[in-house]
């Protein structure tokens, strides 16, 4: 054999050498397309209904939203009347209940004050230097 055809059957064992490596490494990319396939595939079957029932999930929060709103503006109807009910009263009952009172008062002082002849009552007890002394020994020491 001539230096050519040794060169030959080498270049031609390279090449066979590396068609089977390419074709190792298609048949695994196949392999690997064919999984990502069937992952895809699945992703997808199980996606749909967890989007459809995420979908229910976010109509029904909005239905249960539009309720809340509902009723805090019932709730806020509600107590804007109860303030102006409350200053209804206030300003109804409450001047006239200040005169009734006020003049009770008047006439409370007036009474205790035509009552001269009784004596005004001493106070029972007097603190001293944080001590309590009774009202009998009070007396006895503004005598002294």
């Amino acid at each position: 054999m001539s230096g050519g055809e040794v060169a030959g059957i080498l270049v031609a064992v390279f090449w066979a050498i590396l068609v089977s490596f390419l074709a190792v490494a298609l048949a695994r990319l196949a392999q690997t397309l064919r999984a990502t396939t069937k992952l895809v595939a699945d992703v997808t079957d199980q996606a749909v209904p967890l989007l459809a029932d995420a979908s229910s999930a976010v109509r029904s929060a909005q239905t249960q939203i539009d309720r809340v709103d509902a009723i805090a503006s019932d709730v806020q109807e509600v107590t804007s009347n109860a303030s102006a009910l409350s200053t209804t009263v206030a300003s109804t009952f409450g001047g006239p209940l200040v005169k009734v009172a006020a003049f009770g008062y008047g006439v409370r002082r007036a009474i205790s004050g035509r009552k001269d002849d009784v004596p005004a009552k001493a106070p029972r007890r007097t603190v001293i230097v944080g001590r309590t002394v009774p009202a009998s020994r009070r007396s006895k020491r503004k005598k002294d």
